[in-house]
């Protein structure tokens, strides 16, 4: 598989890996209504541009076949020394495949290059994700429910790993 750091004009591909995995990977955790809200808030290519401009760095994942099969961002230093994974989706029919390890491995590539100490992120406290964090090597450093606007919110897991 090859991963591609992206440009903002690749933005779209990422909105359209996002509406085709998030129902998949939150259909049973979160209302259709909460999934809805969210991927327009949160996915469309505005949003996700003013994520690059804060320094927010998204990779593309293609197949042998050069399909678009799945999407990472992190951000250097989000915290002082450590660099968070914002984003790390594989579509459902690419899982199982090494993919997300190696989305991981470029991210810790990455942070050590940076001098960081850690990589963290969030997730939801009932994504199947969870595992896949924990045999990463990843530990549950804190729990927080996040206002997201109307009504909603997101319950997660903060997870840390020392690199």
């Amino acid at each position: 598989m090859k991963l591609i750091q992206i440009k903002a004009n690749q933005l779209p591909i990422v909105i359209e890996l996002t509406k085709k995995i998030w129902p998949v990977a939150y259909g049973a955790i979160l209302s259709k209504a909460q999934l809805d809200y969210m991927i327009n808030r949160f996915y469309s290519e505005n949003a996700l541009s003013q994520l690059m401009d804060k320094g927010h760095v998204f990779y593309l994942a293609q197949d042998d076949k050069e399909n678009f099969i799945g999407f990472l961002s992190f951000e250097i230093n989000s915290a002082p020394h450590k660099t968070k994974i914002h984003k790390i989706y594989v579509l459902p029919e690419a899982q199982g495949t090494g993919l997300g390890r190696q989305f991981f491995e470029l991210v810790k590539q990455k942070a050590k290059e940076n001098n960081q100490k850690a990589i963290f992120l969030n997730v939801n406290k009932y994504n199947s994700a969870l595992h896949f964090y924990t045999k990463l090597g990843f530990s549950i450093v804190n729990d927080e429910v996040i206002n997201i606007g109307e009504g909603y919110v997101m319950d997660d897991y903060v997870m840390e790993l020392g690199i």
